[in-house]
């Protein structure tokens, strides 16, 4: 316990982690135990370089804190472990907005929306869903989906209101109102060509786009579908079931 605690304050997560595992190894029933656990999960956030890099060591840290509140039900470390896990699906939310949002300023409308479309499923709780949900409207508009656009910005008027962006939502909403509505992407009769992407290195600032936090489908391999190939289910599925 003592050589993880050092490493720990010595900012050597890795180090630190094995010998809090090492630790519960041998004393699993000890009382600092549950102690060591939560360390675990500590030290995996630690390891977090930020929203712009991988997220594994996040998704690392809510394993090790439901972990904890699973082998050590009634700790004094539940309570935290929990806070902890909220925390960082926090910061999970916040790597797929700036993903998105990065995809976004590319041009890379479909991977964007890939990212938004996740953040609005598994954290529509979190800070960054009124966000989240705006710029999914404006990847609908982008692309021409200005029924889906209008959708959203309905859905976050309803369910937002007075979010960041509710002036920009309502003069995008005003703006659809005004002209045609019909989906671009449904008048479609035949794929588009693909067009392929410019491949740009990557400097120090732009994000980590491996593991976890690639998208299903990049624009460059992306081909608008046909209405007669999607038929009835297109209209329901949104873009999940295609991009």
């Amino acid at each position: 316990m003592k050589r993880g605690e050092a490493f720990f304050e010595k900012e050597e997560y890795g180090e630190a982690i094995t010998e809090y595992n090492h630790f519960l190894d041998l004393h699993r029933t000890h009382a600092l135990a549950s102690y060591a656990a939560f360390r675990i999960g500590e030290s995996q956030m630690k390891r977090g370089k930020g929203i712009d890099r991988d997220p594994e060591p996040i998704q690392k840290a809510i394993e090790a804190f439901e972990k904890l509140r699973k082998n050590f039900e009634g700790s004094k470390y539940e309570s935290q472990a929990l806070e902890k896990i909220q925390e960082c699906h926090n910061l999970l939310a916040q790597m797929h907005f700036f993903v998105g949002e990065f995809y976004y300023r590319r041009g890379s409308y479909l991977a964007a929306a890939h990212r938004f479309e996740q953040i609005m499923k598994l954290y529509p709780d979190k800070a960054i869903a009124p966000d989240a949900l705006y710029f999914l409207a404006r990847n609908y508009h982008d692309l021409g989906a200005d029924d889906w656009a209008s959708e959203q910005l309905t859905l976050l008027a309803q369910k937002y209101p007075g979010s960041k962006y509710s002036q920009e939502a309502a003069s995008l909403l005003a703006k659809i109102s005004g002209g045609k509505s019909a989906t671009l992407l449904a008048k479609q009769t035949e794929p588009a060509p693909a067009s392929r992407a410019q491949t740009t290195p990557l400097s120090s600032d732009q994000p980590n786009l491996t593991s976890g936090l690639i998208p299903s489908v990049m624009t460059d391999s992306f081909r608008l579908p046909s209405a007669t190939a999607l038929g009835g289910s297109f209209v329901a599925c949104h873009l999940g079931a295609w991009c």
